[in-house]
């Protein structure tokens, strides 16, 4: 039976999934971050080698099988054609199919996101990305490689953030906040330096390597906080709206899709954990200039994503555009039923809302 290995591979963490061309999942395999940007481009197949076989050990297939007949990777670190090309021809050399398209993991956000790939996504997680995609195919992006590429926002810079403005309210050089406060308590009470009872003795630590800067914990404090009313912190998350809804209306805009019906997608730690107050608030301000978009946070994770876009490739779902827009080879796309992505995105639900219970 026809089979699709996707991979969802982002900074933190990667997931795997094998599923075959009915939308079944065969295997599902965790995994830690392995972006080529963090961990360089050997390190990074080597981990996704053994999260394949593992996948195939799971599925029950014999040693001498293919693993799948394509392989649909959706990668973190895969900002520009010289990286997914790198990384295409390193994956494709480990035989586990027989094509591979290798692609931004933003990419599988919006195809987990939407029924045929359509649209825009936005990812806010350790950093922060945007792609969009047309009904023709045409897509836009940002190389998304930091500072040096214009980019604000993401948990890390968020975190440091949060740091950064609480240390100064200390010190005199700031705004009175609240953050002050929580950042101290987080390092008493929940961090590895525990007694400390000012952010002088915090930095301090830190500076020696005593403690460890947690960005992304600081990131929840920065949002506990300024949901409390602190407006200082309320600020920063403003500023984290804004630029969301920058990125998503550039996407629009170039796309030529301002004035359409399509989804904007988001996603991501910082997204997720917010309990809506980021999303509710890039509607409202998306929908000044395009006011037919709908605003939604994704449901399922990413590899859902990657996965339908390696069925899209096999012929096996029928999205329209999306897996061209991303290079995909192995088949067209279109005429296929909704019945494997259902039975696909099912698994996966039921697998959240088990978790969740």
């Amino acid at each position: 039976m026809e089979r699709v290995l996707a991979i969802d591979g982002g900074n933190s963490k990667t997931d795997m999934a094998l599923v075959d061309v009915e939308g079944q999942v065969l295997a599902r395999v965790l995994g830690p971050g392995a972006s080529p940007q963090g961990v360089g481009l050997q390190r990074s197949v080597e981990v996704f080698e053994g999260m394949a076989r593992e996948a195939a050990r799971l599925a029950g297939l014999p040693d001498d099988e293919p693993i799948a007949v394509h392989t649909a990777a959706y990668l973190a670190g895969a900002d520009f054609p010289r990286e997914e090309e790198a990384l295409r021809d390193a994956i494709s050399a480990r035989g586990w199919s027989g094509t591979t398209v290798v692609g931004n993991d933003t990419f599988a956000l919006l195809r987990a996101g939407t029924a045929d790939g359509v649209g825009v996504a936005v990812v806010c997680g350790a950093g922060i990305n945007c792609v969009g995609v047309a009904p023709d195919g045409r897509t836009h992006r940002f190389p998304a490689v930091g500072r040096i590429s214009g980019d604000w926002g993401g948990g890390e810079h968020l975190g440091s953030e949060a740091l950064w403005l609480a240390v100064r309210a200390e010190d005199g050089r700031g705004e009175p906040t609240a953050l002050m406060d929580a950042v101290i308590a987080h390092y008493a009470h929940y961090g590895p330096v525990l007694g400390v009872g000012t952010l002088a003795e915090v930095v301090e630590r830190l500076h020696f390597g005593e403690a460890v800067f947690d960005p992304h914990a600081l990131c929840r404090v920065l949002f506990e906080v300024a949901a409390g009313g602190d407006a200082v912190a309320r600020a920063v998350v403003d500023r984290l709206v804004e630029e969301i809804v920058v990125l998503a209306r550039v996407s629009l805009t170039r796309l030529g899709l301002l004035g359409e019906a399509v989804d904007v997608v988001l996603g991501g730690g910082v997204v997720t954990g917010t309990g809506g107050v980021v999303s509710e608030a890039v509607g409202v301000g998306l929908r000044v200039f395009a006011p037919r978009v709908r605003v939604r946070v994704v449901d399922v994770p990413p590899v859902v994503g990657a996965a339908l876009l390696g069925l899209d490739a096999v012929g096996a779902v029928g999205a329209v555009g999306a897996s061209d827009a991303v290079g995909a080879s192995g088949g067209a796309s279109g005429g296929g039923s909704g019945r494997a992505e259902a039975r696909l995105r099912a698994a996966y639900g039921m697998a959240v809302e088990a978790a969740a219970g």
